[in-house]
């Protein structure tokens, strides 16, 4: 009896510190893959850390400023609360307000597959030019920031008077007013004879609409988005001119040829000026460029009826004391002249320009 007690409680005990054996081996292992764990974490975290630190002095290096945005940095531009106010096909527009420097920008952001590589001479020469333009009615570049993942930033400075295409629209006084609309047409085709004649090279805008005219509190002009065309591919410049024309702009030729031209800047511009003295939007429905009529649809037909006088608003007549109807009438004959089907018609904007000057003198 005594020696099966005895031999039950050797056994016991042997199966006690067995168990105790198995759980501190257990524990061990157990704690020695959580110390190797956390080394792994804090060299995956240093890592990162280095990483990051790589690509912030990789994308510095891809930031390039032009006149008034010296005192841009790569933070501010990444780092800036920004609100949405504007979108389209290729890009999305935000007003951001600098942290560091308290001022408000413009940023457009390209997106990576609708814009062309970014690592070759001739992109980096669009933009030194884009960047070099400097005109009182441009919008100017400030600043470019092309990051590692194919992301474009472009930097504007911030107009808060709104755009041409909604002044129009307003109903307001001051956009029936003569002064205001020679105004208005006069720092148009300025700039634009700036962007024709004015550089070494010549830019054609390639997107010019009211939507795309700043306004100032005085009513300058300021034209956004000139040679936006030249960073995009083909897709989205081809995105560019359908909306184009559906919004009225686009001149007949580029039914069939791709390129746009200075002929084509004034095909828009002379829809631009028809959209000044008639208030309308000109919307074109059917943009066959078969005919002569390739004209928004309200001015289509104005022109088909014989009824130009409903092309232009009563109370421009009213705006001004010494305002003739005559002098209505010369300034939409050189708009319509601006929209001639046929490109070789088209007066050039210098010619634009001097026609404008005897209207104001009419």
């Amino acid at each position: 009896m005594r020696k099966t007690q005895l031999i039950t409680l050797l056994l016991g005990v042997s199966l006690s510190t067995f168990l105790i054996v198995i759980f501190f081996i257990v524990c061990f292992i157990f704690f020695r893959r959580k110390e190797s764990s956390s080394i792994d974490s804090d060299q995956y975290d240093v890592e990162s850390l280095d990483h990051n630190k790589q690509e912030i002095s990789t994308e510095t290096e891809e930031l390039v400023t032009f006149q008034g945005g010296e005192d841009l940095t790569i933070c501010d531009i990444l780092d800036a609360p920004g609100e949405v106010i504007g979108k389209s096909s290729y890009g999305t527009l935000y007003k951001a307000s600098l942290q560091r420097s308290g001022k408000i920008r413009v940023l457009r952001f390209l997106r990576p597959v609708c814009t062309v590589r970014s690592d070759s001479k001739e992109f980096n020469g669009i933009i030194a030019t884009l960047g070099f333009v400097r005109h009182e009615n441009l919008v100017p570049l400030l600043g470019f920031y092309a990051g590692n993942r194919g992301e474009k930033l472009m930097v504007h400075p911030f107009f808060g008077s709104g755009n041409l295409s909604d002044f129009i629209r307003s109903g307001d006084y001051e956009s029936r007013k003569w002064i205001n609309i020679l105004r208005i047409t006069i720092g148009i085709s300025t700039a634009l004879d700036y962007l024709h004649t004015g550089m070494q090279k010549p830019i054609v805008h390639g997107n010019l609409k009211s939507k795309n005219v700043l306004l100032s509190s005085s009513f300058e002009p300021r034209i956004s988005d000139f040679g936006l065309h030249l960073l995009l591919n083909l897709a989205a410049g081809q995105e560019i001119l359908d909306v184009s024309a559906a919004e009225g702009y686009k001149a007949p030729e580029l039914i069939k040829m791709k390129e746009v031209s200075k002929e084509s800047d004034v095909y828009s511009l002379g829809v631009i000026m028809l959209e000044l003295v008639s208030g309308k939007e000109p919307i074109n429905e059917n943009p066959t460029g078969d005919d002569e009529f390739y004209l928004p649809d309200f001015m289509r037909n104005a022109v088909l009826d014989h009824r130009l006088s409903d092309l232009y608003r009563p109370e421009i007549l009213r705006s001004d004391d010494h305002l003739s109807e005559e002098c209505v009438l010369k300034y939409f004959q050189l708009a319509m002249s601006c929209c001639s089907p046929s490109p070789s018609l088209r007066p050039n904007v210098k010619q634009v320009l001097r026609k404008l000057e005897e209207i104001g003198k009419f």
